[in-house]
């Protein structure tokens, strides 16, 4: 009988707010590294994996952006420098522009 409802606020799944109140309080860092041969990777940190699916947004991020990318600990690793596209993309999954850098 706990399938249908979220652990953390006690709300049905389909009324959880819990990652709406997580996007709120995040503070994300989008920068790039070079890595071998000059080779660019746009890194996104400072998102708690218990409280957003990082696979999902990962997927979602790959999709819109056309490129490959992978979930390392509690960061998201694209490759490509995406660092503006991300900023946009972000906004519209509903995170603040301000609580990003």
């Amino acid at each position: 009988m706990n399938g249908g409802i979220c652990p953390k606020c006690g709300l049905p799944k389909e009324l959880c707010i819990c990652e709406e109140v997580a996007k709120e309080q995040q503070r994300i860092q989008v920068k790039i590294n070079k890595r071998r041969y000059g080779k660019e990777v746009t890194i996104i940190e400072g998102l708690d994996p218990y409280d957003i699916d990082l696979a999902d947004l990962t997927k979602f991020l790959k999709a819109k952006l056309a490129c490959g990318g992978t979930v390392k600990d509690t960061s998201i690793e694209l490759q490509g420098n995406h660092k503006e596209r991300v900023k946009e993309l972000l906004a519209k999954k509903g995170y603040k522009l301000e609580q990003i850098n």
